[in-house]
């Protein structure tokens, strides 16, 4: 298995266009996460990385959205997702589409997207999933070169065990277009009877992963002290061999008398 942590730096795009079909998968991506945003609730939610800001959260209750990116005219504060300007448990619902692959280290954006949850707080990740015809492109020297082939992709189980580490709760782990994302992609052609058939027996196998995970806090409970009263202390008296003489000298001395 290869580190996580890249050994250059990734080079992250600036909008879904930059992506081959960059715009099929934000359409995917939104059709997949529509259910969800009413299930969430609470005060804010933020969007890191330039391609997360571009997603459209229309029917979410939470009404104050905030978007972090450096490469984004649509991000409404400037910094880096590694090192969120953001206090501890400041959030409710976080948004990472598509960042772990373009990040010098992913570990610690995920861990900085745990910082800044509240308890409970949810966590929604997008990603390329290796096994699949996207990731079998990889192998192709050719694509090696292009985006996003020349970026690290990493796997739906590996990206849940970094979240099972850090006390998550994976909701669901869901699957979309199962296509190798090369080419012109419409909407018509993933209508196609082979698009259908892979959605239906070949879940896993798709190009996209979306992951739906709740943070768990375990609460500490103290324990109350049973006071009881303890007996004094009390030193246990043992002959020394001075007391033992002053003894055999009372003796002699009750025998001259």
């Amino acid at each position: 298995m290869k580190p996580a942590l890249a050994f250059r730096q990734p080079h992250y795009p600036s909008s879904w266009q930059a992506l081959p079909n960059g715009e099929v998968i934000k359409k995917a991506i939104e059709q997949e996460l529509a259910p969800w945003w009413q299930k969430f609730f609470g005060y804010h939610l933020i969007k890191l990385g330039a391609l997360s800001s571009e997603i459209e959260i229309p029917d979410c209750t939470i009404n104050h959205q905030v978007s972090i990116s450096i490469k984004n005219g649509l991000a409404n504060v400037v910094g880096d997702i590694d090192d969120l300007p953001l206090q501890e448990h400041s959030v409710d619902v976080c948004l990472l589409s598509h960042a772990l692959e373009f990040s010098l280290d992913p570990h610690h954006v995920v861990r900085e997207a745990n910082r800044v949850l509240i308890p409970n707080g949810y966590l929604v990740l997008t990603g390329f999933n290796p096994l699949s015809l996207v990731g079998l492109n990889r192998l192709l020297p050719y694509r090696r070169s292009k985006t996003p082939w020349n970026e690290h992709f990493f796997s739906p189980m590996r990206i849940k065990d970094w979240l099972h580490l850090m006390g998550f709760e994976i909701l669901a782990d869901q699957r979309c277009l199962h296509s190798s994302l090369t080419g012109k992609v419409s909407t018509d052609s993933l209508e196609q009877r082979w698009h259908k058939l892979a959605k239906n027996y070949l879940p896993a196998l798709g190009s996209v992963y979306v992951i739906v995970a709740k943070k768990r806090v375990l609460p500490l409970t103290p324990i109350k002290p049973k006071w009881q009263i303890r007996s004094g202390f009390r030193p246990v008296k043992v002959p020394s061999l001075s007391t033992h003489r002053e003894l055999m000298d009372t003796k002699k001395g009750q025998q001259k008398r």
